[in-house]
């Protein structure tokens, strides 16, 4: 599963020739035998990605109905593969003649992706720290118990006091379950958090960082529940909060979000709607900057 993952991420467009196909043997997608052709590109495709990167039987490959994407002669459908419970979706482009196989993305260079992202982001219900003005705004879908996350966290945190008044961060919950075992508990925490005393959150989401390699399975709800009171909250409420179905339909809520998105990994970020995946401290700060850059640029003119 993690090289076919990591194979898909580093990857920006691979265009392969399935061999064994032909045109002759795949006729077009049309409107007489669209199911048909269908049903059989998708069992090719499978079979090619399983002999492509030596996905036994023990993986599940579900290849999703071949839909059409926004290009003449290209379908798109969304693959899924699972090792061991853990899910990994993603997209990929074929040719109406069932003959090649694209990974990547499309790109409409009329529309605004930037634009488009931070529309489909719900802001309104999430934890966020920093001046709601402010003309950076960063969004994290995060899971509490990631490493990676926590490295995120870190870089923030030295990154932030730099940019006052210059940049807001949203958290949006995004636990990944099948491999992180504790990260629901946090999810619900912070929610919580949020719910009684919207500042706590960001108390809280320190804590559980900075103490993440202590905290497992057998004790997150205590912990978290020792977080809580350290962050100044209500004990008994808290607790009714992290037993009940609000908190948990906002971190449900939360994910849905991410995956609209096609966040499938953590931290996902978006600066200003632009995706960057990972923790790379310098690669937000260049996307900081460079935002910042286009807002000086456009005051000037302004003012002009």
């Amino acid at each position: 599963m993690r090289l076919f993952v990591r194979i898909l991420a580093e990857v920006c467009l691979i265009l392969v020739a399935a061999r064994f196909l032909s045109a002759a043997q795949q006729p077009s997608v049309s409107s007489g035998n669209s199911s048909l052709a269908a049903t059989s590109t998708q069992k090719d495709v499978e079979a090619y990605l399983r002999n492509l990167y030596a996905l036994g039987p023990a993986v599940k490959v579900a290849v999703g109905p071949l839909k059409q994407s926004p290009v003449e002669g290209i379908l798109e459908t969304d693959i899924d593969v699972v090792i061991e419970g853990n899910k990994q979706t993603v997209k990929f482009y074929v040719s109406k003649d069932g003959k090649y196989l694209l990974r990547g993305e499309l790109s409409d260079m009329t529309k605004d992706p930037l634009a488009e992202n931070l529309a489909r982001i719900h802001m309104s219900d999430a934890p966020a720290l920093g001046d709601a003005k402010a003309p950076v705004t960063i969004v994290e879908y995060s899971d509490f118990e990631c490493p990676v996350c926590r490295g995120l966290h870190d870089a923030l945190r030295g990154l932030l006091p730099s940019y006052a008044g210059k940049v807001r961060v949203i958290f949006k919950d995004f636990p990944i379950e099948q491999i992180h075992p504790w990260a629901r508990t946090a999810a619900l925490a912070g929610r919580c958090a949020f719910q009684q005393k919207p500042n706590a959150f960001w108390k809280l989401y320190d804590l559980i960082y900075d103490n993440q390699e202590i905290i497992s399975a057998a004790n997150a709800w205590t912990k978290m529940t020792e977080y809580a009171a350290q962050a100044g909250l209500d004990s008994e409420a808290f607790k009714g909060c992290m037993a009940g179905p609000e908190a948990a339909a906002a971190v449900n809520a939360s994910r849905a979000n991410g995956e609209k998105l096609e966040v499938n990994s953590t931290p996902t970020v978006f600066v200003n709607g632009r995706r960057l995946v990972g923790a790379d401290s310098h690669l937000i700060q260049q996307y900081i900057d460079y935002e910042l850059a286009k807002t000086n640029s456009r005051n000037s003119a302004d003012k002009k």
